[in-house]
């Protein structure tokens, strides 16, 4: 049994090619160090969802959305397993849709291909518009109005982000690494501060938050803050079923890893680890998070405003740890993690146009590559 286990092990790894045979075909330069790729597939697992959206699938499904994320999250988890099987295999390829054309065909790659780029071109679109919308909020906080330059930022951004992407792939590494160093940092800080007021016993009155309408009510900082009243769907199974768009929403961009790694230094060494470590980061990044805004504001306290809007739970939290300018710290995060989406993109769209570019027949597209 042991010999037929080894005969079996050594068969398969004698049919994964080596990384050097595979490149020969890779025009790609592999920039990409292992630390820009785990902050990367860390970046891609926290979007602008979490900071500003998870106020509002609160407020629709209570602590039971904390669940929903593990759920979501779990599906995400078996689809990049799923993703960086297939990379490992052949770590010269550009985009994972290369495998659809591999194992499907060449017209459902064609349809995958392209269907996909519209969404990234269209998703970038979304982006950009909220680049603008929170920049001019922060800016706002300082009582500076920059309405009418939404456009001139929109632009300035869109020429930056794409200046990056052009000028090297390790560039653009560099500026992931460092918007996921921002991002990571605000919520580190938020569960330490959840943790500080626990131990503590912390309590804080009625407070006025920015974006919230009227006053919040005042609670004392606990666990219990969380489990009382608990119910799997306090306001409608409608409701619940809801949030799970908003926390599909949250999780956009975590495939992205599977696009570097073609210009990944050690592919095989660094992808698995990217995939395998994602389930901590979700724990870490929303799960952790969610128990950390739910302990320090009662579940109930989240409602939607006269406008239809819903207040950030960072502001709120920061806001009564003491810090005036908490909505001014969290809105410049979310232009980075905005900033960071629009970036990764501009990148995917790149790679993905290149390599429909590279597989198509028309000559004019043959000469995007």
């Amino acid at each position: 049994m042991t010999s037929e286990n080894t005969n079996s092990a050594g068969s398969s790894a004698a049919h994964i090619k080596s990384v050097e045979s595979l490149d020969q075909s890779n025009e790609m330069e592999r920039g990409l160090k292992n630390r820009h790729v785990q902050f990367i597939a860390i970046g891609g697992t926290i979007g602008t969802g979490l900071f500003l959206g998870s106020g509002k699938s609160i407020a629709l499904t209570g602590p039971s959305i904390i669940f929903v994320y593990i759920g979501v999250g779990l599906i995400m988890f078996l689809l990049m397993r799923a993703i960086g099987e297939m990379m490992y295999s052949d770590p010269s390829q550009h985009t994972f849709i290369n495998f659809i054309t591999r194992y499907l065909g060449r017209g459902w790659g064609k349809f995958a291909g392209w269907t996909y780029w519209i969404v990234l071109i269209l998703t970038g679109m979304t982006e950009i518009t909220a680049v603008s919308t929170y920049f001019v909020t922060f800016f706002g906080t300082f009582g500076i109005d920059l309405n009418s330059w939404k456009w001139l930022i929109e632009l300035c951004f869109l020429v930056a982000l794409t200046g990056i992407n052009l000028i090297a792939v390790k560039v653009f590494g560099e500026a992931e690494f460092w918007f996921s160093m921002i991002k990571i940092t605000l919520i580190v800080g938020l569960i330490v501060t959840a943790i500080v007021m626990l131990i503590i016993g912390f309590s804080y009155p009625a407070t006025h938050i920015e974006g919230v309408d009227g006053t919040v009510s005042g609670a004392t900082v606990s666990l219990t803050n969380i489990t009382d009243g608990f119910q799997l769907a306090p306001n409608g199974w409608m409701n619940f079923f809801m949030s799970f768009q908003m926390v599909f929403f949250a999780y956009q961009l975590i495939e992205f890893v599977g696009v570097t790694v073609s210009e990944t230094q050690n592919p095989r060494e660094v992808l698995p680890k990217a995939v395998n470590e994602l389930i901590m980061r979700i724990l870490i990044f929303y799960v952790g998070a969610l128990i950390a805004i739910m302990a320090i504001v009662p579940w109930r306290n989240f409602h939607e405003n006269s406008d239809g809007s819903f207040g950030s739970p960072f502001i709120m939290v920061f806001k009564y740890a003491g810090l005036d300018w908490a909505a001014a710290l969290v809105f410049f995060v979310v232009i980075t993690a905005a900033a960071s989406a629009l970036n990764s993109l501009i990148y995917s769209a790149g790679r993905h146009l290149y390599q429909l570019a590279s597989d198509s027949e028309s000559p004019a597209m043959a000469r995007l590559a």
